[in-house]
């Protein structure tokens, strides 16, 4: 098949469809009803608008200025102490003045420090599980303690931080080994 150049063709035209071989009837009105009742409703508008501003230029009321009162200084003067705020009533009480001059009595007291603390992470059956742990908790940057004890139930091997002089520390390096995924460790008096 022949390629078709489309495009620099003329459009064929349609053609109409007919009834009984009759030709269609053209429409003589072309402008739809709603257009006309819109265009006649903008004239009405446009002329109203204008007879508006027509009767406001040709009344006599507003050609006339407006005239301002003058003020007179009594005036002024009334204006100001209405203006002017109220003095304050006076103080039934008498603690606002009692406060100024009350001493406050702070106590004596003592810290007392319960003694140093220890950091447990573990206690395993075996001593590869605890070294494990230690290995774990020296690439967190902290060094730990092994420690094998003897109980009712057999030996256990305790894996342990310190001693802290203050439970704070001990506390900031508890959070040291959760960021570094090591959960579980308590903190305890040294004993």
């Amino acid at each position: 098949m022949a390629n078709q150049d489309y495009v620099s063709r003329a459009p064929v035209k349609k053609k109409k469809n007919t009834r009984n071989g009759k030709k269609p009837t053209k429409n003589t009105n072309t402008m739809p009803l709603k257009a006309k009742l819109i265009s006649v409703l903008l004239v009405f508008l446009i002329a109203g608008f204008s007879y508006g501003l027509w009767s406001l230029k040709t009344d006599p009321d507003t050609k006339t200025p407006l005239v301002v009162p003058v003020e007179t200084a009594k005036d002024k003067k009334a204006a100001n102490k209405a203006n002017e705020l109220p003095k304050p009533p006076k103080e039934k009480w008498t603690y606002v003045k009692d406060l100024a001059s009350k001493e406050i009595e702070v106590g004596k007291y003592e810290v007392k420090e319960k003694g140093p603390y220890k950091m447990q992470c573990g206690s395993f059956r075996t001593q590869k599980q605890a070294e494990t742990l230690k290995a774990r908790i020296a690439f967190a940057g902290l060094e730990a303690q092994v420690k094998s004890v003897a109980g009712k139930n057999g030996t256990w091997t305790k894996v342990f931080l310190g001693p802290y002089p203050r439970k704070r520390l001990a506390e900031k390096d508890k959070h040291m080994l959760k960021r570094n995924n090591i959960n579980g460790c308590q903190i305890w008096l040294w004993q």
